[in-house]
């Protein structure tokens, strides 16, 4: 059963490892085509997704290790690997890089990276040209920014790419985080200053 459907897209999600991570696939109900996002863990139960899906390429929204184990895995089952300039030392491999604001052709959708550091410095969100939808990564969640503890992670910077990058999108527009539930743009937009007080 579709996470979520529209006229042009699908998304299937499937929750591998043991951090609960979201792995999503887009695919474009005219066509057939469709990616995946996050190579997150449990390769061979993501490459039969894959193959059953018709994924053709894999984007990465940043090089955790929690997000990017089944890379090996599914690079071997022939699919190419995506990630930021910045991130790409953090995986194990990759086939090409992402660039803000490039637009990936899958079928008919037109998937548009977006650089949202803080996170990591090569954090990525991608929206669905004409779909109300944007998979945030660990960038935005419900109630809150993702954390931003680890080496390469700025709270500040974080911020600022929610505020400027994704506070602009609709109020509708379906949040899809790499790990638990969905959210939309509408129900997180109202809290900005209070995480900002908190500081996390």
């Amino acid at each position: 059963m579709a996470h979520y459907q529209d006229g042009q897209l699908e998304i299937t999600r499937t929750v591998v490892g043991p951090l609960d991570n979201n792995v999503f696939v887009a695919r474009c109900r005219h066509t057939g085509k469709a990616v995946l996002i996050d190579a997150a863990d449990e390769g061979p139960t993501l490459v039969e997704m894959c193959r059953r899906l018709g994924v053709e390429a894999v984007l990465e929204t940043h090089g955790h290790r929690d997000h990017t184990r089944a890379v090996p895995a599914v690079r071997e089952a022939g699919l190419p690997v995506w990630v930021t300039a910045e991130d790409a030392p953090l995986l194990p491999g990759y086939d090409h890089l992402l660039a803000d604001g490039q637009v990936i052709e899958v079928g008919r959708l037109r998937l548009h990276a977006m650089h949202t550091p803080g996170h990591t410095p090569g954090s990525v969100c991608f929206t669905v040209e004409g779909s109300p939808v944007l998979f945030s990564g660990d960038t935005l969640f419900p109630g809150g920014p993702g954390a931003t503890r680890g080496p390469g992670a700025s709270f500040p910077t974080i911020l600022r790419s929610i505020e400027q990058r994704l506070f602009v999108l609709p109020d509708e527009t379906v949040v899809l985080p790499g790990h638990g539930r969905d959210t939309t743009i509408g129900a997180e937009r109202p809290h900005l200053e209070e995480w900002a007080a908190r500081g996390w």
